[in-house]
């Protein structure tokens, strides 16, 4: 199809809501989690229900929907992204409609949409291309001015975008302009966000690296996964004892720890109320879908997936490929599980905010990691 190619890039500038200082609690080492592997599940809808209703807006038959509906639009969105190919625009749940909206470039795609239980819309760009033009600023990272924090695929306005911080919508168009990327196709947008890893304190269960604090995310045969950020390889964990076979940061933030003799992982996540919830898979949730987390700074809570391939560009270096949150995060949280309803999504990153005013997180793919290291996560 014809698309008209602008020789600037398109000038959308809003400030992002929710969004306040950087993370800098300092780590402590008092709120130490308890084993919470010996305490037997819950009932996972009294659980992940209240948290959905407390940070949703939601009534529990509302909460109750949603998952079901989720449930339907995560299983078309994997259906669609085969078989439509290179025609395939991205997607995300709509929660008003209850259904997955669907982009395609070709309205030819309409009728297999709607046979899976989505909805169709037309679009101008490939899922391929946004990442295409994502990973052409990967490429040239390291010149983005300062003020960039960071670009991703936005699936609901089929674009690109780059946010900075406000005064600095100029510098970053040039930067675009000057990395030879599809400039059409990207939006620079005025964002408070300063975006800073959260390895100071916990998420999940604690575990420690010497004096430092980080979270567990998911537990894997012979161990569990974290954030890269957390330790180096070879660097040793206690509470629980591992060490570090694996990690990756900047670029990525992944980890996984081997733990030693007498530590069992569980395929649980601490909801910290006094029980767990179980872990099913690792189906990729839809842009647009619930999901909650897990950290020991700051507990239980949810919100929704709002992009995926998100780059970010903290004081440490540029991480690619993280998903984008509304879900709010403090220090200490690094490292820790999100989930959407029993199914594993990744492990915290960082972000910016906190639990009090609200902010954005950003996690790594869990399944990213299981593949990278030949894992395999444990699941109930």
């Amino acid at each position: 199809m014809k698309r008209r190619l602008a020789a600037r890039v398109a000038g959308t500038v809003m400030l992002a809501a929710g969004t306040v200082a950087a993370l800098t609690m300092p780590a402590t080492a008092t709120a130490t989690a308890t084993a919470t592997e010996t305490a037997p599940p819950a009932s996972e809808p009294a659980t992940l229900l209240d948290a959905m209703q407390r940070d949703l807006g939601l009534n529990r038959d509302q909460a109750l929907q949603r998952l079901d509906q989720e449930a339907d639009a995560n299983r078309a969105e994997q259906q669609l992204r085969t078989s439509l190919g290179g025609t395939f625009g991205g997607a995300y749940f709509d929660p008003a409609s209850g259904k997955l909206v669907v982009g395609v470039t070709d309205s030819a795609a309409f009728d297999a949409v709607r046979a899976a239980g989505a909805e169709p819309t037309l679009v101008d760009y490939s899922i391929e291309e946004l990442n295409g033009v994502v990973e052409g600023l990967n490429l040239r990272s390291a010149a983005a001015p300062k003020p960039v924090s960071g670009w991703y695929a936005d699936s609901r306005a089929n674009s690109v975008v780059i946010t900075t911080r406000p005064g600095s919508v100029v510098q970053a168009a040039q930067f675009v302009r000057s990395t030879g990327v599809l400039v059409d196709a990207v939006r620079v947008v005025e964002s408070t966000e300063d975006p800073r890893t959260l390895a100071d304190v916990i998420g999940g269960n604690a575990y420690y690296i010497g004096s430092a604090r980080c979270s567990v995310g998911f537990s894997v045969q012979g161990g569990f996964v974290t954030a890269g950020h957390c330790g180096n390889e070879g660097e040793t964990t206690s509470q629980p004892t591992g060490q570090f076979e694996g990690s990756s940061f900047p670029d990525n933030d992944y980890g996984w720890v081997r733990v030693g003799a007498g530590e069992t992982p569980q395929p649980l996540v601490n909801q910290y109320n006094g029980s767990n919830v179980s872990v099913a898979g690792s189906t990729e949730s839809a842009v647009g879908a619930s999901i909650c987390r897990s950290g020991s700074t700051t507990g239980w809570h949810c919100g929704s997936v709002q992009a995926k391939n998100q780059t970010v560009r903290y004081p440490q270096g540029t991480v690619t490929g993280l998903t984008r949150t509304d879900v709010c995060a403090e220090p200490g949280d690094s490292g820790g599980s999100w989930l959407s309803g029993d199914q594993a999504q990744g492990v915290t990153s960082g972000g910016s905010g906190n639990c009090s005013s609200g902010g954005t997180t950003y996690f790594q793919p869990v399944n990213e990691i299981l593949q990278a290291y030949g894992l395999s996560l444990l699941t109930q």
